[in-house]
């Protein structure tokens, strides 16, 4: 037993340091952080936005005025004279705007200037335009109007160095290791057309993704580093104007250099990313958001756009088709990329910013190391079923930790690598178990092959039969059959011929065992034994067990005639088979064993085998068999013997043939000759008369099974096995209850 619990012991243990290996490899691949756990992670963040997106708020201080279709159409086509932008400044003024950001560029000089008209070869000589005009710049005229008010321009990233170095508008003040080195970089921005940069009060980056970015919109850098230094995001600033605050706060981490951990901007404090970033937390678009630029330009005043714009912070940009400001949400939306700005400024002003820490990656590789152990340990002490259920509880655990703290909290907890990591574990892991377990049905087949028929070992396999160590009880059929001259026939060949010849002989009724699917128990010498009904269950055991008695005797005939009996006397065999309860299993020491059978029918069995001699015929079955077999085979009475052990002598019955073979008329008269000879001995005539119905019963065993035949002639001297005190009518003696009663 303690073998066997070291054993059980050291398997699990390997098999859970298989688990842990997975769940160092699942670290290992987690801190690496490929783009396809990047992008698994990420999709993962857009479905929990999609379930519960932002909900719109139309009483925030956030407006867009939309250069739309409608604009094109009423004023021109874009880019729009720069005097018109200082018109529409000027009304948003007037409206009572907190700040104006321009989601748009002025990296040039506009060339509706007449001065710029002027210089045009193909219009110098067309146009005649007044001296006093000549000078007169648009640019000129759009910054003196800009001036007047809270005014941001937009300012794009850029790679190559025609563009300008643009010094941002606002200062920074950084606490802990320089957190800006750590920003997005940026090598270039567009430049503003002279005088616009002096005139601006503030200056933002538009880009709503770093240069090159391209596919959905997720985080968005609230700072950028460029040359002239930290640039702010275009929604940021306009937030900074609005509120009239000169620099940014950058609070980065205290131990390590260019770690951002959030940026201030008066009141307002905004978690980023270690480069700067903020995710973004969407809502669905809203057409309450926008203004159409048409309704601005209008000269009459507008109450309800006085209301919509006065005292809100207002981004001016575009969703023209043609202009190509489009850019996808994580909601799946294609919306303008000024709408983003505006949203960024909503939640930053809403404080409903989302959060994606160092601690909360620490927690989800906490998570998958938690899913994995559970999977390991349950799968190796209970199974692949029960760690599936207790997987998936703990999985139901994560995605409901995720969830709570997405709603409650804003912060992005990743479950897919959790659960998709557990579910690499449990798929490795069980793949694993069933090597293991196939490798231990190879053995157990190898095993049972020996000594079962093929088509048991299929369905052992198929039925999952597991074997059970130690036994259990229930009714088997045995077979004993022993080499009859055996010691005559080993003093007369060698040692090798005698091994050869016993090879030979046992494959040969071993076979006709296997066909009639019984398990060979073992070969003892010269005798073999078999049993029926374990392993497996088999219906009409001792019937199958008596036909392959019957096979054996034909193999037999057939093996005498081989050419390996040439020259020798023909070889006999004595079967004695019995059917009762036994205990059925692997016995044996703890380190040698065995599956065989233990219990009363194997004596039975083995006594019956010897008795063969006694009553000189060759296959004996015990009065059980008889009981069940006797309207399927042809048997007959062979009276009692006495089996060595037992305290009653047990009737026996001798197996004469199969069912065809019961069913002839041959048999059937030789079946009524043996009851009138049985009732003569009963009855106690006189041995002539014995004598008689014996020889009459010979002549027709002849047409029958010749070997019969000395089965009768030794018949007068054992008349004494038949006359036992018994009632016909009541029960035979039965090696189950140990007893006969009998008759009263």
């Amino acid at each position: 037993m303690a073998v066997k619990i070291r054993d059980r012991i050291g398997r699990r243990l390997g098999f859970r340091l298989v688990g842990l290996g997975l769940i160092l490899i699942g670290c290992f691949v987690r801190i690496v952080d490929p783009y396809p756990v990047q992008m698994s992670r990420l999709i993962y963040f857009d479905i929990l936005q999609r379930i519960s997106p932002r909900n719109f708020d139309p009483d925030l201080p956030v407006r867009v005025v939309d250069i739309d279709e409608k604009s094109l159409t009423a004023w021109g086509q874009w880019p729009w004279p720069r005097t018109q932008l200082g018109q529409m400044v000027e009304r948003l003024g007037d409206y009572g705007a907190a700040a104006i950001a321009f989601d748009v560029l002025f990296a040039e000089p506009d060339r509706y200037s007449p001065i710029r008209l002027l210089q045009d070869p193909s219009l110098s000589g067309i146009l005649q335009v007044d001296r006093s005009a000549i000078d007169l710049d648009n640019d000129i005229k759009f910054a003196a109007e800009i001036a007047n008010w809270p005014v941001v321009l937009g300012v794009a990233a850029r790679g190559s160095e025609s563009a300008s170095d643009i010094v941002p508008k606002a200062g920074l003040v950084e606490i802990g290791e320089n957190p800006a080195a750590g920003l997005v970089g940026v090598s270039h921005w567009t430049s503003l057309a002279p005088p616009l940069g002096e005139s601006a009060a503030g200056v933002g980056g538009v880009n709503v993704s770093p240069l090159g970015g391209l596919g959905v919109v997720r985080r968005v850098p609230v700072l950028w580093s460029g040359p002239g230094g930290v640039m702010p995001g275009l929604g940021v600033e306009a937030l900074r104007v609005a509120i009239g605050e000169t620099v940014y706060f950058a609070e980065g981490s205290q131990d390590e250099l260019g770690i951002m951990l959030e940026v201030g901007v008066g009141d307002f404090l905004l978690p980023t990313t270690e480069n700067g970033e903020i995710w973004v937390r969407y809502r669905r678009d809203n057409p309450g958001l926008y203004l159409s630029a048409d309704d601005v330009m209008r000269d009459a005043d507008d109450p309800a756009l006085r209301a919509e714009i006065e005292g809100r912070i207002i981004l001016v940009g575009t969703s023209a088709a043609g202009l190509f400001d489009m850019r996808e949400t994580a909601l799946g939306e294609s919306v303008p990329g000024v709408s983003i700005h505006a949203q960024i400024i909503e939640q930053i002003i809403l404080g409903d910013m989302l959060s994606r820490s160092d601690v909360t990656a620490a927690l989800e590789l906490l998570a998958f190391v938690i899913l994995g152990v559970v999977v390991t340990v349950v799968m190796s002490s209970f199974g692949a079923v029960a760690s599936f259920m207790a997987g998936g509880m703990a999985a139901a655990v994560v995605m409901a930790i995720s969830w709570l703290a997405f709603q409650n909290q804003s912060v992005l907890f990743d479950a897919t690598f959790p659960l998709a990591g557990g579910m690499a574990n449990f798929g490795l892991l069980a793949g694993y178990l069933f090597v293991s377990t196939e490798r231990e049905k190879r053995v157990i087949r190898q095993t049972f092959s020996h000594y079962v028929a093929p088509e048991i070992l299929d369905e052992m396999e198929a039925n999952g039969h597991q074997l059970r160590l130690g036994g259990e009880t229930q009714e088997i059929t045995v077979m004993f059959s022993d080499i009859r001259g055996f010691t005559p026939l080993s003093e007369s060949v060698s040692a090798t011929d005698l091994v050869e010849l016993l090879n030979e002989l046992f494959s040969e009724i071993g076979d006709q065992i296997l066909i009639e699917r019984g398990t060979i128990d073992k070969f003892i010498g010269d005798a073999v034994m078999a049993f029926w009904n374990a392993p497996l269950p088999l219906e009409n055991h001792p019937c199958r067990a008596a036909m392959a008695a019957l096979k054996m005797r034909k193999a037999l005939d057939v093996f005498n005639t081989s050419p390996l009996m040439q020259g020798r006397s023909p070889i006999a065999l004595a079967t004695g088979v019995a059917t009762g309860a036994a205990c059925v299993g692997n016995i044996g020491s703890r380190r040698r064993f065995n599956y065989t059978v233990i219990g009363d029918v194997v004596n039975v069995a083995a006594r019956i085998e010897q008795n063969c001699r006694h009553v000189d015929y060759d296959v004996l079955v015990s009065h059980s068999v008889q009981q069940v077999t006797r309207s399927d085979l042809a048997l007959l009475e062979a009276g009692y013997v006495d089996l060595k052990g037992k305290r009653e002598p047990e009737p026996v019955y001798v197996l004469v043939g199969d069912a065809e073979l019961a069913d002839g008329a041959d048999f059937q008269a030789l079946q009524a000759a043996h009851l009138s000879l049985l009732a003569a001995i009963r009855e106690r005539a006189s041995q002539a008369v014995v004598a008689e119905r014996c020889d009459e019963c010979a002549r027709l065993a002849v047409a029958v099974e010749p070997g019969l035949t000395p089965f009768y002639r030794a018949l007068p001297g054992r008349a004494a096995d038949f006359r036992a005190e018994i009632h016909t009518g009541g029960p035979l003696f039965s090696h189950h209850a140990g007893q006969r009663k009998a008759a009263e």
